[in-house]
């Protein structure tokens, strides 16, 4: 490691690594799928860990009858019966906003089938330095590490000239929830580095996302005569044709996108239709997900959408006078990106050169985050974190405990240099 004060190499050296890998081990233990009781047992476990770290945790109950009627709520796409935020927050001698968030989420997805996995997904497994198990690498290593950073900087009795804070968020992977109500709680910064799986780059932009549903109407009739019906799967083939022809104009800069060729992709997620084998199906129900370009304004993807498939159903024979419905459902995630000229980009880009591994290229990551709200809120974020997002949300999720280890010592660097040091002891 090069570059570094006394200070930061005393900081550098307390980081303990230990501490490390068992709080992941227990965090992805904690099945916080959304929606689920484990999700705010999750939040309490972190609440926990960052008030033994002597940080000034804020807990509170989200109140989800206004995050399901507030005009900018981001939107959910599961029941939940309770949420928590959390926030810990390490003083400066000054006071005033933290210098620098680090934000986490503690929310995974569902893991889906069990036999695909090498083991019980929620029981974590270390081989050759990586652990695996849902929600290693999307972010419970990311936010383990934001946690490993703060210790040390506490654990090195350093004393910051002006706040630091942690944001554990619930919600994320399916709109928001908890990032959007901390930042209605008041909770801001003048910065925010989200450690979200990077494979090594800095993420500045992310491209949203929006949940739609598609309805297609044909007419129904007996399958031995089905040339007197109209079959809405049959239709969906062809809207489904249409879909991909706008998808493929709605690509752009892609090579700033990391390992996608379609960072803008239109994907079908579900599709329902008909109601008994013989009978022609009348009705198709399609749900998916549509990216929305950065810097795009979310009513603007949305109109974007419906008039190709208003222009499509009006030159098709049946859906002129039957044409496809768009629904807006679930999560919105809005693009968001990091200002041009920011001084924490090359911050962090040099606090990762410091901590022993080559300068990160500056790379935009095609799924929505909850990067979109904090720079909506006026606050400059940006993604760094450990492991590959190609690997989140799927069986073979894993995280090198290396990279943990270095986004760590990453980002206990950039909280000191943002933050500055008054004294030390």
């Amino acid at each position: 490691m090069t570059g570094l004060s006394e200070v930061e190499a005393r900081v550098l050296d307390a980081l303990d690594t230990g501490w490390l890998l068992d709080r992941l081990r227990e965090l992805v233990a904690v099945p916080s799928v959304g929606g689920t009781d484990a999700e705010s047992d999750a939040q309490h476990l972190v609440a926990g860990w960052l008030e033994d770290t002597g940080t000034d945790v804020d807990r509170w109950p989200i109140d989800l009858v206004a995050a399901a009627t507030a005009p900018d709520a981001p939107g959910q796409e599961v029941v939940r019966s309770e949420a928590w935020g959390v926030v810990g927050t390490l003083p400066g001698v000054q006071d005033g906003d933290p210098a620098l968030v680090l934000c986490g989420h503690s929310d995974v997805v569902p893991a889906g089938d069990s036999a695909l996995w090498p083991g019980d997904p929620f029981t974590p497994r270390l081989a050759d330095g990586v652990l695996h198990g849902r929600g290693t690498c999307d972010m419970k290593g990311g936010l383990v590490a934001a946690l490993a950073a703060v210790r040390a900087v506490r654990a090195a009795g350093v004393r910051l000239l002006r706040p630091l804070a942690v944001h554990s968020v619930v919600g994320e992977e399916d709109g928001g929830l908890g990032a959007w109500a901390t930042l209605e709680r008041g909770h801001r910064g003048d910065a925010c580095v989200i450690p979200e799986p990077t494979a090594g780059s800095v993420m500045t932009a992310n491209a949203g996302a929006l949940t739609f549903r598609l309805t297609v109407t044909g007419l129904a009739a007996h399958g031995a005569m089905r040339d007197a019906g109209v079959s809405a799967v049959e239709l969906f083939a062809e809207v489904h044709a249409a879909l991909r022809a706008l998808e493929a104009e709605r690509q752009d800069d892609v090579d700033l996108f990391l390992g996608t060729r379609l960072p803008y992709g239109i994907s079908i997620g579900t599709v329902q239709a008909g109601d008994w084998s013989s009978t022609v199906p009348d009705r198709l129900v399609a749900e998916g997900r549509y990216g929305v370009r950065v810097g795009e304004p979310v009513e603007t993807a949305r109109g974007v959408l419906e008039s190709h498939l208003a222009r499509f159903s009006a030159g098709h024979p049946w859906l002129a006078e039957h044409p496809v419905r768009v629904d807006w459902v679930g999560g919105s995630f809005a693009s968001g990106q990091l200002p041009q000229g920011s001084p924490l980009l090359p911050a962090v880009q040099q606090a990762a050169v410091d901590a022993g591994r080559p300068r990160p290229a500056e790379r935009a990551v095609p799924a929505g985050t909850d990067l979109r709200l904090y720079a909506a809120a006026g606050v400059p974020t940006l993604h760094y974190g450990p492991g590959d997002l190609a690997l989140a949300h799927a069986p073979r999720e894993q995280v090198p405990l290396a990279d943990v280890e270095h986004v760590a010592r990453v980002l206990a660097l950039t909280a000191l240099r943002e933050c500055g040091v008054h004294s030390w002891v």
